[in-house]
């Protein structure tokens, strides 16, 4: 079910602002599509590429350092449970990332899993205004929070979009810069596949997805919450339980190789010429 990891992929999208928002005298369906015409448009001009810790609880609390390059994206693993790896394991992750970079079959993979991430984020996000019913649930002077839930009338392009379709939730934007901050929800129904024959997604299964300002202009997810769980064929479980968060974001200086990467994704490493501290982002690959 890729349709979870590309709901969080969703976040590279939600980057930009072109207009200020106001609830007053606007549908609300208007504010979503005005929203997402605005991310769509600052995410072309966004090419910022960031260092930062990447938490993952379902993986024993395991911590990593990404460091993003035009090249690619370096991911090391520092910690698990709280503790530190031991020379040995370090040593061998050490290796593991040297060889990473070397190999160019898996940073062709990295790219091509990007580029189709990317796709499929662009596709959700296009389905927003026209997959739910959407209405002010408040206002203040910084936010407007909209609910949504399903339009009977949506008549999903893939499974996607059928997923998509029977979430119900809220979406908070930030008025002034014309940001998606928060998108939560959960499924309203089971969602079968193949009739049920091939699965089913159950009820009640929740995401939430957080985003920041890490510095001015510039904004990426700082946490990731899915809790979808199911049945597959022969009883296999499908689905996705992650719960991951970004933290100590700093920005990579414009043409950075992978081997500075590598050096970067140290967790000692605190260079002079690196700045911008602030949340972090979504995970790379």
């Amino acid at each position: 079910m890729n349709f979870f990891s590309h709901l969080v992929a969703l976040g590279v999208f939600l980057l930009g602002g072109l207009l200020p928002l106001r609830a007053d005298g606007k549908d609300a369906r208007e504010i979503v599509r005005t929203a997402m015409q605005a991310e769509l448009a600052a995410n072309l001009n966004d090419h910022s590429r960031w260092r930062y810790r990447d938490t993952q609880k379902a993986l024993n609390d395991s911590v990593s350092i990404v460091v993003e390059t035009d090249h690619g994206s370096v991911k090391r693993l520092i910690s698990r449970g709280g503790v530190p790896l031991s020379d040995a394991e370090a040593r061998a992750e050490d290796e593991r990332v040297g060889e990473f970079i070397h190999d160019s079959a898996l940073l062709a993979k990295q790219r091509k899993d990007g580029i189709q991430d990317g796709k499929s984020a662009e596709e959700l996000l296009r389905m927003l205004p026209d997959a739910f019913l959407w209405k002010v649930q408040d206002e203040n002077t910084e936010k407007v929070t909209l609910q949504f839930e399903p339009n009977p009338n949506f008549s999903p392009p893939d499974m996607q979009g059928r997923v998509l379709g029977q979430m119900a939730g809220t979406l908070v934007v930030n008025k002034g810069q014309n940001r998606i901050e928060t998108i939560s929800g959960k499924l309203t129904q089971d969602v079968t596949i193949g009739w049920g024959l091939l699965g089913r997604l159950r009820e009640g299964g929740t995401f939430r997805v957080e985003r920041r300002e890490v510095k001015p202009g510039l904004w990426q997810i700082t946490e990731t919450h899915v809790h979808i769980v199911g049945k597959a064929l022969f009883f296999k479980n499908i689905g996705q339980q992650q719960d991951e968060v970004q933290t100590d974001f700093t920005q990579v200086p414009n043409g950075t190789t992978l081997e500075q990467a590598v050096e970067m994704s140290k967790p000692g490493y605190s260079p002079a010429n690196v700045s911008g501290n602030g949340p972090g982002r979504g995970t790379a690959k």
